[in-house]
């Protein structure tokens, strides 16, 4: 990573169990704090600070899924010198607490909760396509919305997503609150060739200060092209569904409702918050 901003993040990786400053970090990338601040901005959509709360976050969930260490010396192993500081800041990120978290990769616990209905917003719909880079099998694909650049809790409407490889699939990502925000996926794609499926590879898309108006009522198109992910795209925080590429992935005519039939809530709308696997978009016609 040539760049200033790459060269600080690679520090930030390198050295986030530190009590690391701003001006640390800016000393790194051989720039002044406002300077390097605003460039890092620029390039990532979150300050210097936000990035590295992030990795710390992100190495916690790693070390809580793989290692059997305890939560305490997990969280001073990422740098946190406070327990209840720790906790404080992986539960917002995450979604869930992380004893809550440890439960949930080994037992199947439950997730983070899904957003509340408020009756006195109002709701729009995005929709549109997703399509996989080439060199892709299938994949599914968490997608939602969210205040900030960063896939973190709370998304405020989410979908599962199935892409069959080398075409689109559709999706609706209905009851969206009112407000701009940014639409960004996490997915994992299978390989190509005979053995795709030990191969597989995580995909994201949406990154950046780019946001998706939403009006009541209202339906905004979207496309969304995944990519694999970049050394300057923050971590995942959100504790996601298990994203495990179907084998096989049935194709139906049109984009198919994000939600089955069934009564509507208050005001008359659907409930806000269910994730449900959207089929993918349909065969392309022969060509006479």
């Amino acid at each position: 990573m040539e760049n200033a901003a790459g060269r600080a993040i690679e520090y930030i990786r390198k050295r986030y169990r530190e009590p690391l400053t701003l001006a640390d970090i800016a000393e790194s990338a051989l720039l002044s704090r406002f300077y390097f601040t605003r460039l890092f901005k620029e390039e990532t959509g979150i300050t210097p600070g936000r990035f590295l709360a992030a990795v710390r976050i992100h190495e916690a969930k790693r070390l809580i899924e793989h290692t059997s260490m305890s939560i305490t010396d997990i969280s001073y192993a990422v740098g946190y010198n406070s327990l209840g500081s720790f906790t404080n800041s992986f539960t917002s990120g995450v979604g869930i607490s992380p004893s809550g978290y440890r439960r949930m990769t080994r037992d199947g616990g439950d997730g983070p909760p899904g957003p509340v209905p408020d009756p006195r917003a109002g709701y729009g719909t995005v929709a549109g396509t997703i399509s996989l880079p080439a060199g892709h099998g299938n994949a599914r694909v968490f997608l939602g919305a969210f205040a900030t650049p960063v896939v973190q809790h709370p998304a405020v409407a989410s979908v599962v997503v199935d892409v069959p490889a080398g075409r689109p699939s559709c999706y609706s990502l209905q009851n969206v609150p009112d407000g701009d925000w940014h639409l960004l996926a996490v997915a994992v794609a299978d390989g190509i060739g005979p053995e795709a499926r030990t191969r597989r590879t995580t995909l994201v898309a949406g990154r950046g200060p780019t946001t998706v108006p939403v009006t009541a009522d209202g339906i905004v198109s979207a496309a969304v092209r995944l990519r694999p992910v970049r050394a300057t795209d923050p971590p995942v925080l959100l504790a996601l569904p298990e994203l495990v590429p179907p084998a096989e992935v049935v194709s139906h005519p049109g984009c198919a409702s994000v939600h089955p039939e069934g009564e509507p809530v208050a005001g008359g709308r659907r409930a806000a918050g269910g994730l449900t696997v959207v089929p993918a978009a349909p065969e392309p016609a022969p060509v006479a």
